[in-house]
């Protein structure tokens, strides 16, 4: 067994996009269906961690189970469900930057009241096209009406890769907002979240100590997993940057081709 892993490992982090398929394919990367099988036949606990919000969860597990990945509701962690969570405990009223897809999911926590309660946050996530004037631009209006503004961003990716091409993430436009509106607070719903890597750990009652996430994205999965005591492996799939190999401060327990080789190692 190699060094990285010779401790046991009794849980597995997955990213989704980059690790199981690439953006915007309809099929698994070659390999990482049976990789994934592996590891649970090998009773290893396996959790997917994603940032993808610009579909809702329902959406992307069928996804996943149309391409093999034998995957259940409780075994997907994703920003929108978590949230939700902070949204209803601390009583927030949502102005949401997000894509039309997940609109649906915020509607419970939407105020039927006319005329509504004014927002006490921003919600932004994968918004794609509707990342525009208009709708930053009443992002930004929210924000300067509150007299405590908070960001709720579901995720901290700087870009990502979709169809082949590299396109912004979230956390531009979180930034913009963030520098145009004076004592605006962010807060970083997902990766690289501590919070979002233990919650899907205590699921499976396994210790930072004993766990390894996998994912394509050296800031958000490897750092922020090494953050939190997780060892994190880097693959180069997805939006994986040759830079990467030799970052300052982020040095990944492993950078592997792809889930597969990842999971040989892991098995021995």
């Amino acid at each position: 067994m190699m060094a990285w892993c010779s401790q046991p490992v009794r849980g597995v982090l997955l990213d989704i996009t980059g690790v199981l398929y690439e953006g915007g394919s309809t099929v698994p990367i070659p390999g990482s269906v049976e990789a994934v099988e592996r590891l649970k036949a090998s009773g290893i606990g396996v959790r997917l961690v994603t940032n993808e919000t610009s579909v809702p969860v329902g959406h992307l597990l069928k996804k996943l189970q149309g391409m093999g990945f034998k995957v259940q509701d409780k075994e997907v962690f994703s920003p929108i469900p978590a949230a939700i969570r902070v949204l209803q405990e601390r009583g927030l009223v949502p102005h949401l930057l997000v894509n039309r897809m997940v609109e649906g999911e915020f509607a419970p926590l939407l105020p039927p009241a006319a005329p509504p309660a004014p927002p006490s946050c921003v919600v932004v996530g994968d918004a794609d096209q509707a990342f525009n004037f208009d709708n930053m631009n009443k992002a930004f209006r929210a924000l300067k009406g509150m007299a405590d503004p908070v960001i709720l961003s579901l995720g901290a990716g700087k870009f990502y890769r979709h169809h082949g091409e590299l396109q912004l993430d979230v956390a531009p436009f979180v930034k913009a907002l963030e520098w145009a509106v004076s004592g605006a607070k962010v807060e970083v719903v997902g990766k690289p979240s501590p919070n979002f890597f233990l919650s899907a750990l205590s699921s499976m009652g396994v210790k930072p100590e004993e766990a390894v996430m996998v994912g394509d994205d050296l800031e958000g999965d490897v750092g922020g997993a090494l953050g939190c005591g997780v060892r994190g492996v880097l693959l180069r799939t997805g939006k994986f940057t040759p830079a990467w190999e030799n970052h300052p401060t982020i040095t990944p327990s492993l950078i592997g081709v792809n889930l597969g080789e990842v999971v040989d190692e892991l098995l021995g």
